[in-house]
């Protein structure tokens, strides 16, 4: 685990911290987020499992170099079990130039593990949105 950015103790922190992690440019630090076992909601609602996807997929919000801002909708928790509701985006100029816009409202499931941490097990950064099948 990452000294500099310590996973959130309270499902309320999990959002701030993936802020902080994505907005760092460090994929290996947002990545210690993900549960091994994750899911990865791609936008047309195919699923990826394990870090190595994952953080491919990462990479397309952290590689532009352009912050993500949010405004946190719901958080509801079930024990060691939460469910985060979220409008986020990324919208500017990335460091190659090019304008960079990005958006959705997520619909992402945490779970709190054995070290008292919280984790990302489902993330469905378009979580709202109508899926055609692929």
């Amino acid at each position: 685990m990452s000294e500099s950015f310590p996973l959130p103790t309270e499902p309320e922190g999990v959002v701030p911290s993936l802020i902080e992690r994505l907005n760092s440019g460090k994929v290996s630090a947002l990545i210690e987020m993900f549960d091994p076992k994750c899911v990865f909601v791609e936008d047309d609602g195919r699923t990826v499992t394990g870090h190595a996807d994952i953080t491919v997929r990462l990479e397309r919000f952290v590689e532009p170099g352009v912050p993500l801002v949010t405004k946190v909708r719901h958080v509801f928790v079930a024990d060691d079990i939460a469910q985060l509701v979220y409008d986020w985006w990324i919208d500017g100029t990335g460091r190659d130039g090019k304008e960079v816009h990005l958006k959705g409202t997520a619909c992402d499931i945490v779970r709190r593990g054995a070290d008292g941490r919280w984790r990302f097990i489902i993330d469905n950064n378009q979580g709202t949105a109508v899926r055609k099948p692929a």
